[in-house]
């Protein structure tokens, strides 16, 4: 008997969690029957298509290009800007209904969730069962999901790529032929626009046609990644339905300015506001590092980094600041910068470590390091602001969701 997996895929995600806030606190306008969309904050240059409802799709916008573009090809697009707060409450919300069917789910993305329904189909089929945890997601939680069925992850999650919004299918093995070889070899996961023109060169435009190759000569061009793609288009896949994450390996965070670094000073302060969010998810997750890495790119897109690694791991903010300042001197040309960027690696469990002898302070910092993480988290990001950022003008919590002024950590809420 197989094990049926499940593969839930929230429509247009941001969009629609936004769209069922509104109607909730009383809108007239449902953002998803309109041409909308979630975007970032252009003035900081992160202006860009975060979610599309379908009219929007009507106009061809796509996810990821700026919303200049976007509203050159539909002038009346509505632009919601996004609120993190809001969709890591939906995403939980949508895991919490969940854990009613099954113990064992896996969160892919937050708005993407593996489970495994085993022991849910007593007195029910899987089809049944998958329409029934649909119609509850909408009716109690005010959003549409697609949900794929299979034997397998893969396969249940091309399958809930199929027609869409609010839709079950299907694509157990003996349906690869019909449903999956016809469709177009972009479509197959794991095949990205390089490795698409690499196959259509090679004649493969179906996921079919690279099915039926041999295996060995896919290999002998594409590799490792060959093989994998092929057994993918084969449906072969055979990873489990996990509970726990895969092991944290590494944190970063980097941004992008809304004008030109051309000093050490200004640099300094912007990598002290990407380590302040940085050390914020590390001690989250219970973690030190040991390597801190730099990173830069300059106004001519050239990037370069630089790292070190510490003698002792940390999850100190101002160990890490005095580091980055240090890599950064060490590895800046003078030329004039655009974005900038922190990685720790090297992590380890922060519930024992070995201090040195000149870390006598460092339990003290620790401390003070999470009472202001505890206050952020109740009152907001700018409860507490280190001086220098005062008269900066710059946001003294900066990159990936934190760099969006208002909206609260959420590595906190996950």
């Amino acid at each position: 008997m197989y094990k049926p997996i499940f593969h839930i895929d929230v429509n247009s995600a941001y969009l629609s969690w936004e769209a069922a806030y509104q109607l909730e606190n009383g809108s007239s306008i449902d953002l998803r029957t309109i041409p909308s969309v979630i975007g970032g904050n252009e003035k900081s240059r992160h202006g860009i298509v975060l979610a599309k409802s379908i009219p929007a799709k009507k106009y061809n916008i796509q996810t990821g290009e700026t919303l200049f573009s976007a509203r050159s090809k539909c002038p009346n697009l509505v632009v919601i800007p996004p609120r993190y707060n809001l969709y890591m409450k939906c995403s939980k919300a949508m895991v919490d209904l969940l854990t009613a069917y099954s113990p064992t789910i896996q969160r892919y993305s937050i708005d993407e969730v593996f489970i495994d329904c085993s022991g849910a189909l007593i007195n029910n089929t899987p089809i049944n069962l998958a329409l029934e945890i649909k119609d509850r997601i909408k009716e109690e939680l005010g959003f549409t999901v697609n949900i794929g069925i299979s034997t397998n992850k893969l396969l249940a999650k091309m399958a809930s790529e199929f027609e869409k919004p609010d839709k079950v299918h299907t694509l157990f093995p003996d349906e690869i032929p019909t449903k999956m070889w016809p469709l177009p070899i972009k479509d197959l996961f794991m095949v990205g626009s390089s490795t698409k023109r690499k196959l259509q060169s090679k004649g493969i435009m179906t996921i079919g046609e690279l099915a039926r190759c041999d295996s060995s000569y896919v290999y002998s061009w594409l590799k490792s990644h060959g093989t994998l793609i092929w057994n993918y288009a084969n449906g072969i896949e055979n990873s489990p339905v996990r509970n726990e994450q895969l092991p944290m390996k590494g944190l970063g965070n980097s941004t992008t300015l809304p004008f030109d670094i051309t000093d050490a000073r200004t640099a300094h302060i912007v990598l002290l506001s990407l380590i302040e969010t940085v050390s914020i998810r590390l001690r989250v997750a219970n973690k030190c590092a040991q390597v801190i890495s730099i990173s830069l790119k300059n106004n001519e897109f050239i990037s370069y980094s630089h790292q070190r690694k510490l003698h002792t791991p940390t999850d100190s903010t101002n160990i890490f600041y005095e580091q980055a300042k240090t890599l950064f001197n060490e590895c800046w040309k003078g030329e004039p910068l655009r974005h900038l960027g922190v990685h720790y690696s090297h992590l380890c469990s922060n519930d024992f470590f070995q201090l040195s002898m000149f870390q006598k302070q460092a339990e003290n910092q620790r401390m003070l390091d999470k009472t202001i993480d505890n206050l952020r988290i109740k009152y907001g990001n700018k409860s507490i602001i280190r001086s220098c950022f005062l008269e900066s003008g710059l946001n003294p919590l900066m990159g990936g969701v934190l760099d969006e002024e208002d909206y609260p950590m959420m590595s906190s809420l996950l």
